[in-house]
């Protein structure tokens, strides 16, 4: 719309001293005749727009002109504390809100302090994609995050092991972890989590639910991630460990259940520690413990101990 192209062109220029019409054109995403028509424009209506001929010319604004179009919408101000995600806002369809919120803060702020944002920039960056992973945008996170944002009920098809099933949500809030997405809604009188990714479809409900007062959203994620952590880890591994091998431990496995193995671990004679380590299962266990090589023997389970002394044959007899 030209009439919020024109407000941003307004605060633009109060937010620097001089801005090129090339500068105005690209910021904007229109073409330069494009500024040049609306710079008259805003001139013709009473706003003070000066135009600098020349080389080093550009467009300013005179007389220490401030507009009052700087209120923040609330929209614009929820989306301003997620401006460090600018990732996670295009994906949730925010980005749009969230620059015009920083345009905003940007000409409200003092001259001195106009560099701020950018200096912050420059010095600050949250990347929140695990490695080794390309992070894909699912289709159902922008319908969600609509009904987080307005509190609107869902209807929804969720996919699980055994097929789809429907459901019927109050979605309270979203989260990223490790460059996955995840909804804490409420589904009749419970908190649930539910992967993004597994949604199959999502349809905005009418009217708007209520929101408990006393549901944090932080604190609920919180509880929830560790009681999962925990349930994932449903065998034991009773190992000896080298002092290296207990200070590497907290490295190659769960880091909490190797802290709570160690704490309740048994010194032994020869200076090594015996601990019984909670894991989710034997092959994980293979694959984690692996790593620490002759620093960790495993004792119990049979199976898993008749596993390393298989791969410890194999490896003297590849490096021989």
């Amino acid at each position: 719309m030209r009439a919020a192209r024109l407000i941003k062109l307004v605060l633009l220029l109060q937010s620097r001293p001089s801005m090129t019409a090339a500068e105005l054109a690209a910021e904007l995403e229109v073409s330069e005749r494009t500024i040049t028509r609306d710079a008259l424009a805003l001139s013709e209506a009473g706003v003070p727009v000066y135009a600098d001929r020349g080389r080093a010319g550009g467009y300013r604004l005179i007389g220490g002109y401030r507009t009052r179009l700087t209120g923040l919408a609330r929209g614009e101000a929820e989306a301003l504390f997620l401006s460090g995600l600018p990732g996670a806002l295009r994906d949730m369809g925010l980005a749009d809100a969230a620059s015009a919120a920083r345009l905003k803060v940007s000409a409200a702020l003092l001259p001195s302090l106009r560099d701020a944002p950018e200096a912050a920039g420059r010095r600050f960056h949250l990347d929140a994609p695990a490695w080794y992973q390309e992070p894909e945008t699912p289709e159902a996170l922008a319908p969600l995050a609509e009904a987080v944002w307005d509190d609107r009920p869902v209807r929804a098809r969720y996919r699980r092991g055994d097929g789809e099933v429907a459901r019927e949500l109050q979605p309270y809030g979203l989260v990223l972890k490790a460059g996955v997405w995840y909804v804490c809604a409420r589904a009749g009188s419970s908190y649930r989590t539910y992967r993004v990714d597994r949604f199959a479809e999502v349809t905005l409900g009418e009217g708007r639910f209520e929101r408990d007062p006393d549901f944090d959203l932080a604190a609920f994620w919180t509880e929830r991630s560790a009681a999962f952590a925990r349930s994932l880890l449903r065998s034991e591994v009773v190992l000896r460990l080298t002092a290296a091998g207990a200070r590497r431990l907290p490295y190659v496995t769960d880091r909490a259940a190797a802290e709570e193995a160690l704490a309740s671990g048994t010194a032994g004679a020869d200076g090594r520690v015996r601990v019984v380590l909670r894991v989710e299962s034997e092959d994980v266990a293979f694959g984690q413990l692996l790593g620490l090589g002759p620093e960790a023997e495993v004792l119990a389970p049979a199976a898993l101990r008749e596993r390393f002394a298989e791969a410890a044959l194999g490896l003297a007899a590849l490096y021989r």
